[in-house]
């Protein structure tokens, strides 16, 4: 490792989405609402699941951990882009950027977990219903939770210690929003072999080992609730399932185009669009889709607020 080089680079450069100043306001006033809208709508999840003692159950319990980890994750990234802009700087210093790095990474993982074990959780709610309370007891819950948080922070731990043994050289303008794991390597002057294989490896568990089990559990759902009889169950059936399958969605195609797809298509800024989705659209999208397609997490929003016109739509 060359010492110099990496002494040399005390603070990064953030690109942004766009270089011209005209566009500067306008993206400020609209990031600085999607944020607003994203920590004041997750934190009415958290606080309508802790106020409503009928919505203490596993389901809800991983949802207010959903909510909890989007607010943290555009937390991670969004603040710093709205002070670079309002201030006209893009700098960050090294210290940040890692940090910066190393809390999107875990958020980021913790999503993708969590939305594996909610699947999980609607497969043995919705095809071994007798044996709810017993598979998906307090404690197994608290197991699943705190082994999403271990596995999470130790692979961004794992990124961050990685790209510290790294140089980087006089060109120190990262191509992004935020610092991202990506664009880092892609700037660095050394060998990222290690880097990009632990990428590439580590990523696809990450993605891939949730997602899986989201599939798995989700042909056992649909081939279990189209052995219904009643139309009304199959319906009810689908739509306690319908926001979470939204959410998958959303989350995991721009997740996987960003980190699983060839360094070549990371380019002309696409990689930025897509972030944008997954690190702003979506924590701020979810809110929404579970209180506005939840019958019961509309009934608690009201029972928050005072107000009984979320329960009328």
């Amino acid at each position: 490792m060359d010492k110099n080089n990496q002494s040399s680079v005390s603070e990064f450069l953030l690109f942004g989405l766009s270089e011209k100043s005209n566009h500067q306001p306008l993206l400020f006033g609209i990031f600085l609402a999607m944020y607003l809208v994203t920590v004041m709508g997750n934190l009415l999840i958290i606080l309508a699941i802790g106020f409503d003692p009928q919505l203490h159950t596993p389901m809800y319990f991983f949802l207010s951990n959903l909510s909890f980890a989007d607010a943290c994750f555009s937390t991670t990234t969004v603040p710093k882009m709205l002070v670079n802009i309002q201030t006209h700087s893009q700098t960050i210093l090294y210290g940040g950027c890692l940090a910066q790095m190393h809390f999107f990474m875990t958020f980021g993982a913790l999503d993708d977990f969590l939305l594996g074990v909610m699947a999980y959780d609607r497969y043995v709610a919705i095809c071994s219903p007798l044996h709810y309370s017993t598979v998906m007891s307090s404690l197994v819950c608290l197991l699943l939770l705190a082994l999403c948080w271990v596995l999470t922070t130790l692979a961004a731990l794992l990124h961050t210690l990685l790209m510290v043994r790294l140089s980087f050289c006089a060109d120190n303008t990262i191509h992004h929003f935020f610092c991202d794991v990506v664009p880092l390597l892609q700037l660095s002057c050394s060998e990222t072999s290690t880097n990009q294989m632990t990428l590439f490896l580590v990523g696809s568990m990450i993605l891939t080992g949730p997602l899986s089990l989201i599939i798995l559990s989700y042909a056992h759902i649909i081939s279990t609730i189209l052995r219904v009889p009643s139309a009304s169950g199959r319906q009810k059936a689908f739509s306690t399932c319908g926001s979470h399958l939204t959410v998958v969605f959303l989350f995991y195609g721009t997740a996987i185009v960003v980190y699983l797809c060839p360094t070549s298509s990371h380019s002309g800024g696409k990689d930025r669009i897509a972030a944008v989705f997954y690190t702003v659209v979506t924590p701020m999208l979810n809110p929404f889709i579970y209180s506005l397609r939840n019958k019961d997490m509309k009934r608690a929003l009201s029972r928050l607020s005072g107000l009984n016109t979320l329960s009328s739509l």
